[in-house]
């Protein structure tokens, strides 16, 4: 907490840059509550979620939820760490305008990780299925060329992380 007021953590980074590690060390050190997209979707969308265009659906679902629920959490004196990926600014502009609607500060870490670490991870990760996706490198490649680094114009306190 920040003079005793609640935070909102962000996290971005490609698959496997360790968004879930990094979001559960925040939680200790800042004593909130993290909401994991990862650990939601495959709860309540277990037999839909098959391609990328039906993940961007059941995340758009679930963001209508979880927004209310963040500004709760946080008016409520409890922080946050938002375990949903912020790698586009599609994704961090919803993020921004969550942030700006409470009073709470709010840091943006960027997990600025090279491709080939998170391949190693993500082979790691997948052979260990403890994840509840499991992602091919055809799959990682194409989400990650969707992924655009966040820039100072977007407007976040921001906090680089790197391998």
């Amino acid at each position: 907490m920040v003079n005793g007021q609640a935070e909102l953590h962000f996290l971005c980074g490609k698959i496997a840059a360790g968004k879930s590690t990094l979001s559960k060390a925040l939680a200790a050190e800042h004593r909130a509550v993290v909401l994991s997209e990862d650990e939601w979707l495959p709860l309540l969308y277990p037999d839909e979620l098959l391609t990328i265009p039906d993940y961007v659906r059941y995340s758009n679902r679930l963001k209508k939820v979880v927004g209310p629920l963040v500004r709760d959490l946080l008016a409520a004196g409890m922080s946050v760490v938002l375990d949903f990926p912020a790698n586009t600014v599609e994704q961090r502009h919803w993020m921004k305008q969550l942030a700006d609607s409470t009073d709470a500060p709010h840091t943006l870490h960027h997990l600025d990780v090279p491709d080939e670490v998170c391949r190693a991870r993500l082979k790691a990760r997948n052979a260990e299925g403890a994840h509840p996706f499991e992602v091919t490198d055809e799959q990682f490649e194409k989400i990650t060329s969707h992924f655009v680094p966040p820039s100072a114009r977007e407007g976040f306190r921001m906090v680089v992380h790197t391998a």
